[in-house]
C-alpha cells in the first residue's frame, strides 16, 4: 500500500470549480486508504467544517488549507500547521476578500508579504513559464516550509513537466512533492465538472476547447495508480508534509472578549 497524503483538493465550496462535497472527498480518501487529506478551497475555509465532521467519523487526519492565485498569476497552496498559522491564514483570507467583488478576492505579492501567514506550509504551483526567482521569493516568506508541487495527469507531457520541475528543484533548492489538484472525489463527476467550467466561463461546452481538462484525472486516485504515475520519493514527501500539519478544528474554542 502506497503511503500518500493528498495536499491540494478543492470541494464545491470553490465556486464553479469543485464538483464534490467536502464529505464526499473525505469519505473517498478514507476508502482509498489515504494517510491524510487537505481541503484547500480557493481563498476559502468554508468547506473545512463539514470535512472535519466526516474526517472524525472516518478516522482520517484532515489538513486545513487554501489555494490562492495572485494578481500576476502566481499560484500557491497554504496549509495550516498549528493554531497560530491557522489564525494567520484566516486573516489573510479576510484581507483578500475585503473590498473585492462578491465571491471574489484580490491578492498580490505585496499583500501576501504584508499579511504573511507565517508557520504555514507553502506549496508552489508553477506553470510552464515560472522562474527560479518565483520560488526563491516564496521560500523567503516560508523558510524551510516551501515545496514545489508536482501535479501529473497523464496528459501527454508528464515527462517534460517532471523534468521542468526537477530543474526548478535544483535551481531553487526546494523539495518536490506529489499533488493531485483534485476537483472531484470520483472521475464519474467529470461531466458535472465540465458543466461547472462552462458556467464559470459563460460559454457552451462545445466552445470550451482547451479550457476543459483533457481527461478525468483530477479526482482522488488509488495508491496503485499514483505509484505508476509518480516517483516514490515524491509520494513519500507528502507524508513529511502531513506530519507538519498538526492543526485540528477541535483546537478552536470561543474566547470571550
Amino acid at each position: 500500500m502506497v503511503s500518500y497524503a493528498e495536499l491540494h483538493c478543492l470541494s464545491n465550496f470553490s465556486f464553479q470549480r469543485g464538483a464534490s462535497h467536502p464529505e464526499e472527498l473525505v469519505a473517498r480518501a478514507a476508502e482509498l486508504g489515504y494517510a491524510a487529506l487537505a481541503i484547500t478551497d480557493e481563498c476559502s475555509l468554508a468547506g473545512v467544517v463539514r470535512a472535519h465532521v466526516e474526517a472524525k467519523r472516518r478516522g482520517l487526519p484532515l489538513i486545513v488549507g487554501a489555494e490562492f492565485r495572485l494578481r500576476d498569476g502566481f499560484r500557491l497552496v497554504l496549509l495550516a500547521t498549528d493554531r497560530e498559522s491557522y489564525g494567520r491564514l484566516s486573516t489573510l483570507i479576510t484581507h483578500a476578500r475585503r473590498g473585492a467583488r462578491k465571491g471574489g478576492y484580490q491578492l498580490d505579492r505585496a499583500a501576501l508579504e504584508a499579511h504573511c501567514p507565517h508557520g504555514c506550509v507553502a506549496l508552489w504551483l508553477p506553470d510552464f513559464v515560472s522562474r527560479t526567482n518565483d520560488g526563491l521569493w516564496l521560500a523567503r516568506l516560508f523558510p524551510r516550509k516551501t515545496w514545489i508541487a508536482v501535479e501529473l495527469f497523464l496528459s501527454g507531457n508528464d515527462r517534460e513537466r517532471l523534468q521542468q520541475l526537477r530543474a526548478l528543484n535544483q535551481a531553487c533548492k526546494l523539495p518536490l512533492c506529489a499533488c493531485g489538484d483534485v476537483h472531484m472525489h470520483d472521475r464519474k463527476r467529470r461531466p458535472l465538472q465540465d458543466t461547472l467550467t462552462a458556467i464559470r466561463l459563460g460559454k457552451p461546452l462545445t466552445e470550451l476547447g482547451l479550457a476543459l481538462y483533457p481527461n478525468g484525472e483530477h479526482h482522488l486516485r488509488s495508491g496503485t495508480r499514483l505509484a505508476r504515475l509518480y516517483p516514490q520519493d515524491l509520494l513519500s514527501e507528502t507524508m513529511n508534509i502531513a506530519r507538519l500539519c498538526r492543526f485540528s478544528l477541535d483546537e478552536l474554542r470561543y474566547e470571550y472578549p
